[in-house]
């Protein structure tokens, strides 16, 4: 394997400036060659991770996930989790948040929080002399975060500002719009950030409440890259996680099928039209899934090669670019398959989409295609998953969260070459039979139709 480690960002220089530590080495090295051989570490408190170690730079890299996320926002509190996440480099422990962020900085330390609708994700690059230091940040973040009032209006005012930006997006309006239309009243159907109204309604004791609820060791889920050892990051395991409570109280999140079959529009006057049609899609521990991932890959994940891209942009020139891609969400599952084009092209370029899902799910691909989605899909792995120490952190919490076991990187080439012919077809035939959802958002027809 590839390993890159040479991406250095600025806060990494400049605290090699300053401490004069190993610069030679991060100037002259290149892509370092190792294996990613993944170790299972479990803590004395039964925290575990998974740790790939690489001690060819100084770095170590930690990534973390809590199995919660926007879902979890009591009702009329939409974009809780987001607004927590903005905190938590905002003040923790003993100290305020220039505090908190002044030794961060000193230490060259980069920190960063994010919430989706399933989980709220951390991650912490640190050099390995630094890293007892910046470990008792990261732990005082994670569990005495202050959530104080200054940093709360200050994180609030900055999230509020691209609620209104958003406000006048158009295709930012038409995927809520299609979520609405999908999910309902599912917690799916809400905005990772809220609305004006619900941003505001947040208070400090809504966010400490929270935090206290959705942040325990049942539901976290750690991978480590870098010049750190099993025995020490075992007991680093406990230093930063340890006082959390053992069990997360969540609340239940049911399971959802879109609704599809109908037709969105939001009307905008705009030369372009945006379409984008919603099918159903397949649960990550199907048996089925990869027969389904390189069904997608020919249709339109594969890009330059894939049939809609090939058939809209190369032969007519309708759009820019046409895609598909799967998405699987801990409650519900979907394929999208999505353009551009001018206004006045857009039913020509639906008609030409429409016949090439059609195809497809008719007559299934060619062998040639299949290769080809074979080839890529294998060979792009590395590129797009293993090619730093960033990207295998994030891989590692991946890959045990879909409970694909520690050895699943060796296996996966051959669940891919497994994929014949047949079973693709059979999972054209599933996903794109259904009559599915679509959003049109353009200007209005003429005549109201």
């Amino acid at each position: 394997m590839s390993q890159t480690l040479n991406f250095i960002p600025g806060a990494f220089m400049r605290s090699f400036f300053k401490a004069g530590t190993l610069l030679a080495l991060i100037l002259v090295a290149g892509p370092v060659q190792a294996a990613v051989k993944i170790q299972e570490v479990s803590s004395e408190k039964g925290v575990e991770a998974w740790l790939v170690e690489d001690h060819s730079l100084p770095i170590i890299t930690m990534q973390f996930s809590f199995d919660s996320g926007a879902a979890q926002d009591p009702d009329g509190k939409a974009g809780l989790a987001n607004l927590m996440t903005g905190l938590f480099d905002e003040g923790a422990g003993d100290l305020d948040s220039d505090a908190f962020q002044t030794k961060m900085e000193e230490l060259g330390a980069e920190m960063s929080f994010n919430a989706s609708s399933d989980a709220i994700s951390g991650q912490v690059r640190m050099l390995s002399e630094n890293s007892d230091e910046v470990l008792d940040l990261v732990r005082l973040a994670v569990t005495s975060p202050r959530f104080d009032i200054d940093p709360v209006e200050r994180i609030r005012s900055q999230i509020a500002v691209g609620i209104r930006a958003d406000e006048r997006n158009p295709s930012k309006q038409g995927g809520e719009a299609l979520a609405k239309a999908l999910y309902g009243d599912h917690p799916y159907a809400r905005s990772t950030e809220g609305t004006l109204e619900t941003l505001a309604s947040i208070t400090p004791e809504d966010l400490k409440a929270f935090h206290k609820r959705v942040f325990g060791r049942s539901n976290l889920t750690i991978g480590v890259v870098g010049d750190i050892d099993a025995e020490r990051l075992a007991a680093v395991l406990d230093t930063v996680f340890g006082a959390l409570p053992e069990e997360a109280e969540l609340q239940v999140v049911e399971d959802i099928e879109p609704k599809l079959g109908q037709e969105v529009r939001v009307d905008y006057p705009l030369p372009q039209t945006t379409l984008r049609l919603v099918y159903p899609g397949i649960e990550r521990d199907d048996p089925e899934f990869f027969s389904a991932y390189l069904m997608n890959q020919i249709l339109g994940g594969g890009v330059f090669s894939s049939r809609l891209f090939q058939e809209v942009r190369e032969k007519r020139g309708l759009a820019y670019g046409a895609s598909s891609y799967l998405r699987s969400r801990d409650h519900a599952q979907s394929l999208a398959i999505q353009t551009a084009t001018s206004s006045e092209k857009a039913d020509e370029t639906l008609a030409v989409m429409e016949e090439v899902i059609a195809g497809l799910r008719d007559e299934g691909p060619t062998q040639e295609e299949l290769d080809t989605a074979k080839t890529y899909v294998i060979g792009s792995y590395a590129i797009n998953n293993l090619d730093s120490s960033t990207a295998i952190a994030r891989t590692l919490v991946g890959l045990q969260e879909d409970d694909l076991g520690i050895d699943y990187i060796e296996r996966r080439s051959d669940l891919i070459n497994a994929v014949t012919l047949d079973d693709v077809k059979e999972a054209a035939t599933r996903l794109l039979t259904q009559k599915p959802a679509l959003l049109v958002v353009g200007p209005a027809k003429q005549g109201g139709e």
